[in-house]
């Protein structure tokens, strides 16, 4: 009988990796993971949760203006920059130490170093050789630059994380929920903030009611958006600045030039090719219902697959490796109705389809849609409005999509995940009691279809 090192060695400390890591060490598993930068992977350190600290800070110059309203007098306020960087680090540091003692606590071995596969059960880490019966690819994604002139003289959202000094004039490229979202916490944080996108209408994929919805509501915030715009070139200008050339011949200048134009799966240097781990045309590893290689005993989950780059998704995936190959199991993972938010201002938070893919695929569908002034600002005095609708599907009466542009969507629409998981009807929504005076009333009293 064949003697391991280890009966799983997983590549990659993110929420996908971590989780699987731990739960099959908990299932009796000998288990070891190797990461060469920061435990908690992109969510963590670069991603989900210091955006959203980020998209807290941004929002307070609106709430001190909105509370004079209420009778408050706020005043003198000002903004530093390092003060909510480095406060946000220190959380940052505090989560890496939970990740740490979380995966102590199972009996994983932590192994810093960048790991590479020398055979189908053989990794090297940094010198070290160890051999395992199981790998687990889960090296996430990272963000990706185009070749241009110019490129070096960009950032993207890892360093965003991190900048030394505030812009005041800032360009983000890009029409991803990463682009708007930094395009709204740095407007919010003081920057004159503008979006270029060389499509017509940014979000693609979201349903174009909200699309739309968005971008006006961005524009009435004052976020200058530039749509079939195509950037050329950047130029460093003698005083740090950028020039940015577009294709059009004209020319904007920043502080700073955010490229947010997507993320490939991270799987350079890992030697997975060579031993015969497919990929596909965007360079990511393709596995099947249970996260396995073309080479079987190598497994792969998490933003390295591009199936759907969520946090929560990764989790689930960990989970089901875990219980697979070590607790009996035989499972697999739903991706149907995986509720999502984009922490933009408003937010935005949908779940289940949208109402172009609902009409494809059931055809005859009804569209309950609703748009208002929140409460909040009917004394505030601010212009800005929410928006919600829902996708029915006209046959069976089951709602197959709900989204929603507005403070708090995300709380909101993981309620309706849940309803549209379960299968809940237009009738069963009308005939739940709404609980007044809030937004999410409105998904239980739109009666009367639009369309």
């Amino acid at each position: 009988m064949q003697h391991w090192d280890y009966d799983l060695f997983v590549i990659g400390a993110g929420s996908g990796g971590v989780r699987a890591s731990r739960m099959a060490a908990r299932y009796g598993g000998r288990v070891a993971i190797a990461e060469n930068r920061y435990l908690g992977g992109t969510c963590v350190n670069v991603g989900c949760v210091p955006k959203k600290l980020f998209v807290y800070g941004s929002h307070f110059a609106e709430d001190f203006e909105d509370s004079a309203a209420y009778g408050w007098r706020v005043a003198n306020t000002t903004f530093d920059w390092a003060t909510l960087r480095d406060n946000k680090t220190h959380e940052i540091e505090r989560l890496n130490g939970i990740y740490r003692s979380l995966l102590e606590g199972a009996g994983v071995e932590i192994m810093h170093g960048t790991a590479q596969l020398q055979d189908r059960h053989t990794i090297v880490v940094d010198g070290r050789t160890v051999t395992a019966e199981h790998i687990l690819i889960a090296t996430g994604g990272w963000p990706h630059v185009p070749e241009f002139p110019g490129c070096e003289h960009v950032v993207t959202s890892n360093e965003m994380f991190y900048l030394p000094q505030f812009p005041r004039r800032m360009i983000v490229v890009g029409g991803g929920y990463v682009a708007v979202e930094f395009a709204g916490i740095f407007h919010g944080l003081g920057a004159a903030a503008t979006l270029l996108y060389r499509g017509p209408l940014f979000l693609r994929g979201f349903d174009d009611g909200v699309r739309s919805f968005v971008a006006d509501e961005l524009r009435k915030k004052g976020i200058t958006l530039r749509f079939d715009s195509i950037v050329e070139r950047v130029d460093l200008q003698a005083d740090g600045s950028r020039r940015v050339t577009l294709t059009s011949g004209e020319t904007l200048e920043a502080d700073l030039v955010l490229y947010a134009t997507g993320r490939k799966p991270n799987v350079a240097g890992l030697g997975i090719e060579e031993l015969g781990v497919k990929l596909n045309e965007q360079g990511a590893v393709i596995v099947d219902d249970h996260y396995r290689t073309s080479v079987p005993n190598i497994l792969a989950l998490g933003d390295v697959t591009d199936r759907l780059q969520l946090t929560p998704v990764a989790i689930a995936e960990g989970m089901v490796v875990a219980d697979n190959l070590f607790n009996g199991a035989d499972r697999t993972l739903d991706y149907a109705d995986i509720p999502t938010a984009v922490f933009c201002q408003p937010n935005i938070s949908t779940v289940g389809l949208t109402e172009a893919a609902a009409r494809a695929r059931y055809g005859r569908i009804k569209v309950f849609e609703s748009s208002f002034r929140p409460l909040k600002h009917t004394v505030s005095g601010r212009d800005e409005r929410s928006f919600m609708k829902l996708v029915v599907d006209a046959a069976s009466d089951r709602v197959v999509g709900a989204h929603m542009v507005g403070a708090d969507a995300g709380e909101i629409i993981q309620g309706l995940g849940i309803a549209l998981k379960a299968g809940a009807t237009k009738a069963q929504f009308d005939a739940t009691i709404g609980i007044h005076p809030t937004a999410a009333e409105e998904f239980v009293t739109m009666r009367e279809a639009v369309r």
